[in-house]
Parts: C-alpha cells; structure tokens; sequence
C-alpha cells in the first residue's frame, strides 16, 4: 500500500465515511489523473501529491456525508441531479459522481481544457453518472437540485449567476473556508441561507465550512 492510499484510508476512517474498494481505486485513480494532467494543463496550482490529497481530495470528501444527510432528508437520494459550478478538475463534482453514484453529477467549467480533462476523467473512471459540460454557468437552462461550488467566486455572484439553473425546492452547496461574513450581506434579498456546516478536513489545519441556501419561498 502506498503513503497516499494509506493517508487516503485514514482519512477516510476519520471523517467516517465509508466507500467501497472499488470507490477507493477510483479515488487514487483520480488523484493520479490530476497529477499527469496538471503536468501539462495546469489544472491545479497545487503539485504535491501528498498536498493534492489533503486540499483536493479529503477537502471535498469532506462534504459527503452533509450532501448524503441533505438528501436522506430530501428524499432525494436514489434520484437527483446536481451542478458544480467552476468545476477546474472536478473538484468536488467528480468526486461526488464517485462517492455517490445515484446523483447524476454535471460538472461546468469556461476552460475547454478543464472540461476535457472532467470528459476524460468519466471515462477512465468509468462513471456514467458525470457529465462535462464546457459553457458559463449563466447559459445553463437544465434544472438542478443541488448546485454546488468549492472556491469559485463570491456567494451573490455564485448565486446569481446560477439562480436559472435551480430546480424549485433545490439549494445551493457553497464550501468555504472561514465564515465569509461579508459575503452573506451581500446576497440578494429573495436568497437565505438555511444551515451554515462547519468541517473538519483532516490533515488540514485551516477553517471550512458549508453554507447551504435557497431560495425564499414567494410570498
């Protein structure tokens, strides 16, 4: 077993989250996706694969199990259908599509070569639940019950520029780092946030958090 499997499986174990062998393969299989591609497209700024698992893989590891709760409460688990917006290297949509292979994941990037690498990474991996879709976010007129984002762009401009997309009853999955006080003020009056999760990514000795939002119910 190697350094990175071994920290992978701990990591794992320490968020309680259990996957299959053949996730887990996936997961490494990635994970070594990344490092070859960002080698010549530069994916990602961060090159160290023992860093790439920490801040890629187990930060977005870290949202499963309140994505997973979210939709048990939802009744949504066997079926739904979700957009990550600013995907870059699939972060966390592919991961998601790899954790939780009843959600129909679509991953949208403006880069065409980050979409490739998302189109790539659906074959090698063999997931027929992801979807690489190169286009801004504001020209997606599918609907969506989640619509996620890991360091994308600020909560109004998450919001906004991906509110045609939102299916009735859906939410928003925004993960960030410290609370982003600021950034909650600005957010449009008819949008609120109904929890805000705090997680614990391990190996990463920094704040994180999920704020979750809808929108408000017409009056």
């Amino acid at each position: 077993m190697t350094a990175i499997e071994s920290d992978l499986r701990a990591g794992l174990a320490t968020l309680k989250l259990e996957l299959g062998e053949h996730q887990i393969t996936q997961l490494l299989s990635y994970l070594n996706m990344i490092a070859k591609w960002t080698k010549v497209y530069n994916l990602t700024a961060v090159r160290d694969p023992a860093e790439m698992l920490t801040h890629h893989l187990l930060d977005s590891l870290a949202a499963i199990t309140p994505l997973r709760q979210h939709l048990r409460k939802t009744g949504q688990e066997k079926s739904s259908r979700l957009l990550d917006v600013g995907s870059g290297a699939g972060l966390p949509g592919i991961v998601i599509a790899i954790c939780c292979p009843t959600i129909a994941v679509s991953c949208v990037d403006a880069v065409a070569k980050k979409t490739a690498f998302m189109r790539q990474a659906a074959l090698e991996l063999k997931l027929p639940n992801l979807t690489g879709l190169h286009a801004r976010v504001e020209t997606i007129t599918q609907a969506f019950d989640v619509i996620c984002s890991r360091a994308f762009a600020s909560l109004p401009d998450f919001t906004n520029w991906s509110e045609k997309a939102l299916a009735p009853g859906g939410v928003w999955l925004a993960m960030k780092g410290k609370h982003p006080n600021e950034e909650l003020a600005g957010l449009a009056p008819n949008i609120e946030v109904f929890h805000v999760e705090q997680l614990q990514v391990p190996g990463l000795a920094a704040e994180r958090c999920i704020i979750w939002m809808q929108q408000k119910n017409p009056i």
